[in-house]
């Protein structure tokens, strides 16, 4: 069984005391669910960064050498007062709610990613990171490799040196309970998903984490979009490779 967010957090503090390691310092929204808590192992394990914040809605214990928590007041990142950090990711997956401990952690929804990323540039955040999920099959092929909403040109106009999106086939969502009739429209439209070329399907949350980690180390200044093609071409062999490639001019 893998550790849950608040137990990494509290594994990266354990080990000899000393002085913190000097570093960019990263902030998380969203380290919730199975792909939050990869992301956080994985960019915490490569000690890469000087500090490491993530935000939440409760306090959570101090005393973490290089990682702690940031406490925001409200639902609102346009009412926040600013932070201190050079890199800022963002997840949009929910937290799992039979672990009470991931309700401490502050998740964003897609409609608060412009106030989000404007929070994090008033931080200082000069590169930013974007795991965004969509729908198997359902973005034109035109707005894979490009920013694909009125939302994402915000965040592209906000000047970041380095603007990152991820975007990773989601697993479709389960059929609510509602009946025999329901239930037989939801069989019949799911028939559709074996329609879904491969490259389209989703991909393991570890494989997603190792290539947001790779990106983040190898990214030029600019504005990288990541299609689902690229990310699922990545969870087939080494994530740095793919990454070169894709970012290959």
């Amino acid at each position: 069984m893998r550790p849950e967010p608040i137990q990494a957090l509290h594994a990266a503090a354990r080990g000899a005391a000393g002085p913190a390691p000097q570093g960019p310092r990263l902030v998380i929204a969203g380290a919730t669910g199975v792909l939050g808590n990869e992301v956080l192992r994985r960019l915490v394990g490569l000690q890469q960064y000087g500090s490491t914040e993530v935000l939440a809605r409760e306090p959570i214990r101090a005393g973490l050498r290089g990682v702690g928590s940031r406490v925001v007041e409200g639902d609102d990142p346009g009412q926040w007062a600013p932070g201190a950090a050079d890199t800022g990711l963002v997840l949009f997956e929910p937290p799992r709610l039979f672990y009470d401990r991931e309700r401490a952690l502050w998740t964003p929804r897609p409609e608060q990613l412009p106030a989000l990323a404007q929070w994090m540039r008033r931080s200082g955040v000069r590169t930013l990171a974007v795991v965004l999920p969509h729908a198997q099959g359902r973005l034109p092929e035109a707005l894979k490799h490009g920013l694909a909403s009125l939302d994402e040109q915000a965040v592209a106009a906000l000047g970041f040196e380095r603007l990152l999106i991820v975007r990773s086939a989601r697993k479709p969502e389960a059929a609510a309970a509602g009946g025999l009739l329901p239930a037989v429209a939801h069989w019949m439209h799911s028939v559709f998903r074996y329609m879904v070329p491969s490259t389209e399907q989703p991909v393991r949350s570890v494989k997603v984490a190792e290539f947001v980690a790779a990106a983040l180390q190898a990214a030029p200044p600019g504005i990288h979009v990541a299609a689902p093609e690229t990310v699922w071409q990545a969870a087939q062999g080494d994530a740095r490779d793919a990454v070169r490639g894709w970012l290959r001019p």
